[in-house]
Order: structure tokens, then C-alpha cells, then sequence
């Protein structure tokens, strides 16, 4: 007979939401199968929290035990992610402020010149938006400028990396996706994350190697994960940059509320 240890709860027999006890507090976590799945995994996302995704017929009454293996991960990621601003809140950008833009910073300089129509120029390290006499706001043109570089970017590097890969995609779109990064759609088209742009470049060509992947292989088996490697060695830690930074760079450049 087996003899059930202190503080011992059953896990959930069907996924859903249920909670563990974890280092003297509760910690709430919601179960959700996917097919494609061929691991459990584990991930930490502002909004959301804990989430565990497991495959097709995995046994969810094990998941207590795995959980409690990986506390420490656990609770880390979970005061990390209580520490930052809520994204909710914004960081609607304003003069004398620094946005990270490829793995630097540029500082917002706004002005308003006599012309009608707003630009936006980089100029040794800052952002110089000048607002002329439109009615554009400055988080605007600040996103607009993000996005219409990004689309150089994205293409140019799509191109380069897709035939180093010998592979070819069929459309591709920038996007301003609350969760995604990229993605790769049956019919062979990309789509990315602007905000992206705010991140290192050998991030984002993981982004891009991840999704030109996917069009040789659309799963995450072996054979694609050795794709990846294959042009991108260090696919996992800039994985996890993007994992460490998703919520700082989803509350930047947030228009204000009206």
C-alpha cells in the first residue's frame, strides 16, 4: 500500500484549472491538450500564469508530481512576472523616452515642424518624430515607424535565411499579434510580430528560421527541431529571451486610452 504524503492532493482527472501548493503558497495552473504536443511543457505568461500543455493521452493525475519537480523554475518565473508593470497599463511613448530597437535603445525626441504630414527619422540613437501640424499622435507614428520597418526587415531576412534553407515562402505580412511571434500558414505564408523589431537580431532570425521551418515541417517533431538547429544554433537561448521579455515588449508603444 502506498502511503500519501503531507499536503498530498489528487491531480485533475480532465484538463482545466486546478491548483497545487508550491513552497508555502498556492499556485493556480490551467491544463490544456494538444494534439501536436509530444512533451509536457510548461509556461509562465502575463495574463495567464501557469499553463501546462500536455499531449493527446497523457495521464493529467501525474502532473502534481512534475509541477512539484519543477518549483523552483516555477516560482522564480511567477515572482519575475508579479514584479513587472501590469502590460495593461501601457508605456505610451513620450518625448525623452528610450525604446529598445534591435537590441539597443533610441530616445523619442518629438518636435513639430511646419510641414502637414508626420515623419519619423532615426538620427544617431533617437527617434526624431516630428508631428508637423497633422493630427497623428505620437504612439502612432512611433508604431507606425516600427511596423514599416519591420517589413523591410522581416522580407529581407526571410529571403536570405529562406535560401540558405532552400526554402521558399509565399506571402508574408507584419502583424501586431497579442501572443504570437510568427506563424506559418498551410499555403506557405508568414506572418510576424512587429514588436519583434524591439528585439536583438539574432532573436528575430530565430523568429524567422522557427517559421521557414515550418514549411518543411509543420509540427515540432525531431526532424524540426534539428531544421532549426541546423541554422540557428542558438534557437534556445533566444527562445527564452523572447519567453524573459514577452511581457516588457507587449506594453510598449501602446497608443493612450481615450
Amino acid at each position: 500500500m502506498r502511503v500519501k504524503p503531507a499536503g498530498w492532493r489528487s491531480g485533475p482527472s480532465v484538463p482545466g484549472t486546478s491548483t497545487i501548493e508550491l513552497g508555502g503558497r498556492s499556485v493556480s495552473y490551467h491544463i490544456r491538450r494538444s494534439p501536436r504536443a509530444k512533451h509536457v511543457r510548461l509556461e509562465i505568461r502575463s495574463g495567464t500564469g501557469l499553463s501546462v500543455i500536455v499531449p493527446g493521452s497523457y495521464d493529467v493525475g501525474k502532473l502534481p508530481d512534475l509541477i512539484r519537480r519543477k518549483q523552483g523554475w516555477v516560482l522564480d518565473k511567477l515572482a519575475r512576472l508579479e514584479a513587472e508593470p501590469a502590460p495593461s497599463a501601457g508605456m505610451a511613448p513620450r518625448s525623452g523616452l528610450k525604446l529598445p530597437y534591435l537590441g539597443r535603445s533610441l530616445k523619442v525626441v518629438e518636435c513639430r515642424g511646419p510641414g502637414s504630414d508626420a515623419t519619423v527619422k532615426l538620427e544617431r540613437g533617437r527617434l526624431v518624430v516630428d508631428l508637423g501640424t497633422s493630427a497623428v499622435g505620437l504612439s502612432v507614428a512611433v508604431e507606425a515607424w516600427y511596423r514599416w520597418q519591420a517589413g523591410g526587415l522581416m522580407r529581407r531576412r526571410a529571403a536570405e535565411l529562406g535560401a540558405e534553407m532552400g526554402l521558399a515562402y509565399n506571402r508574408l505580412t507584419v502583424r501586431g499579434q497579442k501572443t504570437r511571434w510568427g506563424s506559418c500558414s498551410q499555403k506557405g505564408n508568414l506572418s510576424f510580430n512587429w514588436r519583434l523589431l524591439m528585439a536583438p537580431q539574432p532573436v528575430i532570425d530565430y523568429v524567422i528560421v522557427h517559421e521557414l521551418a515550418h514549411l518543411k515541417e509543420m509540427n515540432h517533431s525531431k526532424r524540426f527541431w534539428d531544421l532549426v538547429a541546423a541554422h540557428c544554433p542558438g534557437w534556445r537561448r533566444h527562445r527564452k529571451w523572447l519567453k524573459d521579455h514577452q511581457a516588457e515588449l507587449a506594453s510598449r508603444v501602446v497608443p493612450p486610452k481615450t
